[in-house]
């Protein structure tokens, strides 16, 4: 499968007709685990459900059209940050209409991904990722790459060209620093 989805990733990027709907075909339950995950640790009531986070990513997605997709690991990766984003953006709507009311909660602790974080609003996660970027990109993009796009070591080792010990180790001290970012 990852073949085929580079492959339509490709044909995408230089403009073949139809790849686009055959990859969204092809990767679309993906999409949906993906979302599941971000929207696991939010609230009984939150008013995205899976298939509507799908969506409104979908709708950004479909958008990039600079990207030059480089891989399926690299498709997950953003079709992930989107999904972050539109949480966010949804987040911090409801926020400013009950006017700094106590925000949506996201877990960090995923069975997929090695280490716990502490559970966090998800509007203080972006700003601690934000934060974390500033000084260091890399890991940020390791817990963007483990945490929301769900990519194994190997995939997100792959996907950043560095080895996995090297991941690891990065995300060890990435988990770490958000650990006492988010428990403050």
């Amino acid at each position: 499968m990852t073949e085929d989805v580079t492959g339509l990733l490709l044909r995408w990027s230089d403009g073949q007709e139809g790849a686009r709907e055959r990859l969204m075909r092809l990767v679309y339950g993906e999409l949906k685990k993906i979302a599941a995950r971000h929207l696991r640790g939010e609230r009984a009531d939150h008013t995205l459900q899976p298939t509507a986070l799908v969506h409104e990513a979908y709708q950004k997605l479909i958008d990039q059209h600079r990207v030059r997709w480089q891989n399926r690991a690299h498709f997950y990766a953003v079709a992930a940050r989107l999904m972050r984003r539109v949480l966010v953006d949804h987040a911090r709507r409801r926020l400013a209409q009950r006017r700094g009311a106590g925000a949506e909660k996201v877990s960090l602790d995923d069975e997929d991904v090695a280490g716990t974080l502490p559970e966090a609003d998800v509007i203080a996660l972006d700003d601690a990722l934000v934060e974390l970027a500033t000084f260091d990109a890399d890991q940020a993009r390791i817990v963007e790459l483990r945490y929301f796009a769900g990519l194994t070591a190997e995939e997100a080792a792959e996907a950043l060209g560095i080895s996995r010990a090297t991941l690891m180790r990065e995300w060890a001290v990435a988990r770490a620093w958000l650990h006492r970012r988010l428990s403050a």
